[in-house]
């Protein structure tokens, strides 16, 4: 017999990709503080901890265009970054088998109420406020590992009404993809479906509305998204 429900479930969320399918997400990790010039203008140490993840939920991520700029938050920031899709699982993968799991990559932003953010900290509490909002995860096409490769180096930008505002590369990244998927199954068990959020360069800076953003991935793509 059918599983019985007591109202209809909701689809599973997908985002799109170059293939004209839709990648169907099952969870939403993100990487806190993964490039040292980050960690410093964010006040910390980065050569001080293991990596360390918060999530967002699969509806956060959003590649209609536009951002609507919460009405809880005062300080809305904006963190270009390098997504992460994956197309396998487990649990205690191996560093040398972690880039086998990869479905494909996208940028994307992982858009923050710091004011929020801040008061969480000083509070002790999670940051879920902050960070997964609706909408929270503006992301471009998803693009798979067999038309880029796997992307170890190349630029990360954020451009503000065509002004360059977050720069680095991807050789930047502290905990390198292979290294946050093994570490991250060490914690969680990992499935087809998984997204990852790997963390962003220095630069990070306040939007407003009306704002135009520009977020580029070497190797893997662009795109643009308006804030209202």
């Amino acid at each position: 017999m059918s599983q019985q429900y007591v109202f209809p479930p909701a689809e599973r969320w997908t985002i799109p990709t170059t293939e004209g399918q839709g990648f169907p997400v099952r969870r939403v990790y993100c990487v806190g503080r993964n490039y040292a010039a980050h960690a410093i203008e964010m006040g910390h140490d980065p050569n001080a901890e293991p990596p360390f993840f918060f999530q967002k939920n699969p509806e956060n991520l959003d590649s209609s265009g536009s951002f609507p700029y919460p009405q809880q938050s005062e300080d809305v920031h904006h963190e270009v970054e390098l997504l992460v899709a994956l197309q396998s699982g487990g649990v205690g993968v191996c560093v040398e088998d972690a880039l086998d799991m990869v479905w494909g990559y996208a940028p994307a932003l992982d858009m923050t109420c710091r004011d929020l953010q801040a008061d969480a900290k000083k509070r002790g509490r999670p940051w879920v406020s902050a960070k997964a909002f609706e909408s929270s995860a503006p992301c471009g096409l998803l693009v798979p590992a067999q038309t880029t490769g796997q992307p170890s180096t190349g630029a990360i930008t954020l451009d503000v009404n065509g002004d360059r505002r977050q720069e680095g590369d991807l050789s930047q990244l502290i905990w390198k993809v292979p290294e946050v998927i093994s570490f991250l199954s060490r914690q969680f068990a990992l499935a087809a479906g998984d997204v990852i959020l790997t963390g962003t360069p220095a630069g990070v800076g306040p939007v407003q509305r009306g704002d135009e953003l520009v977020a580029s991935v070497e190797g893997v793509g662009a795109f643009s998204v308006r804030v209202y």
